[in-house]
C-alpha cells in the first residue's frame, strides 16, 4: 500500500528519478575494490631533526678536537701542521661550495682542522700560559650569546643580512689576503693582524663576523628542520657550525694574545 506521508512520496519520486540502470556484478564488484580515498603522499626520504644535527655536530667536533689532542700531545712537526691547513682548506671549499652531505668529506676535514688547531694551539699555549683554555671558554661563550639571541629573536636573519653577511666575509678575506701580500714586501703588511689599534680593531671585527655566521648557522638548522630537508643535510649543518666555531676560536686566540704577557 502506498504511504500518505507526503516526504516518504517525495523521496520516492525523486529516487525514481534520478534511477538509472541497475548496476552489473562487475561494476559493484569494482566500486568495491576501488579505495574511498587517497592515502596522502609521505616523502620518500626521513626529514631532518635537531636531534640530527646535535649527534652529528658532536661527531665532527668531537673528531676535530681528539686530532687536535692527537697533534698537541704527539707535537707533530710545525710541516704536519701546515700541510693539514692546506688540506682542511681545500675539503672545506669543496664542502661549502658543494653543499655536501658527504660523512667523509666533513669528518676529514675536521680531521685535518684538527691537527693544525692542535699545533697551532701549543704555539701559543708555550708563549702564554693559560691562553688556549681562555680562547676555549670565550668561543663557548659567543656560541652560548648568539644562541641566545638568536632564541629569543633580537636579531632576525633576512635575506638582506645574509648578503650583508656574506659581503662582509669576502672583504675581510680580501683584505686579509691583501695584508699578507703587502707582508712579503714590508714585513708588517697593512697592520691589521699586529699588536696595534688597527689590529685590535680587526680582530673584533673578525670575532663579530664568525658570531654573525654562527647565527646564520643557528637558522639555516631551524629552517632545514621547519621545512622537513632530508635527514642527511645535518651533516651539512654541522660542518657549517665547525667552521664557524673554528673561526671564532682563532680570532679569539689572537685577540687574547695581543693582551698577554708571555712567560
Amino acid at each position: 500500500m502506498e504511504s500518505k506521508n507526503p516526504v516518504f512520496s517525495r523521496t520516492r519520486r525523486q529516487a525514481g528519478a534520478w534511477s538509472g540502470p541497475a548496476p552489473s556484478p562487475d561494476v559493484l564488484q569494482n566500486m568495491y575494490d576501488s579505495p574511498s580515498y587517497a592515502p596522502p603522499s609521505r616523502p620518500a626520504f626521513r626529514t631532518m631533526t635537531l636531534d640530527d644535527v646535535v649527534v652529528r655536530g658532536f661527531l665532527t667536533l668531537g673528531t676535530l678536537v681528539l686530532a687536535a689532542a692527537a697533534a698537541w700531545v704527539l707535537n707533530v712537526p710545525p710541516m704536519f701542521a701546515i700541510v693539514g691547513a692546506v688540506v682542511a682548506l681545500v675539503l672545506g671549499l669543496i664542502a661549502s661550495f658543494t653543499q655536501s652531505t658527504n660523512p667523509a668529506l666533513i669528518l676529514g676535514y675536521a680531521f685535518f682542522e684538527g691537527i693544525f688547531l692542535g699545533k697551532i694551539s701549543q704555539l701559543f699555549e708555550g708563549a702564554i700560559s693559560g691562553i688556549v683554555l681562555q680562547a676555549v671558554l670565550g668561543t663557548a661563550f659567543a656560541f652560548g650569546a648568539v644562541l641566545t639571541v638568536h632564541a629569543l629573536r633580537i636579531v632576525r636573519v633576512t635575506p638582506k643580512l645574509v648578503k650583508f653577511v656574506v659581503a662582509a666575509a669576502i672583504a675581510a678575506l680580501g683584505l686579509v689576503l691583501v695584508n699578507l701580500l703587502v707582508g712579503i714586501f714590508n714585513g708588517v703588511g697593512l697592520g691589521l693582524r699586529t699588536d696595534s689599534p688597527i689590529g685590535w680593531v680587526f680582530s673584533i671585527v673578525m670575532i663579530l663576523l664568525g658570531c654573525f655566521f654562527l647565527l646564520l648557522d643557528f637558522d639555516s638548522i631551524e629552517q632545514g628542520v621547519r621545512q622537513g630537508a632530508p635527514e642527511k643535510f645535518a651533516w651539512q649543518c654541522a660542518f657549517g657550525l665547525t667552521l664557524s666555531l673554528v673561526w671564532i676560536y682563532l680570532e679569539v686566540l689572537r685577540f687574547i694574545s695581543y693582551f698577554s704577557d708571555g712567560d
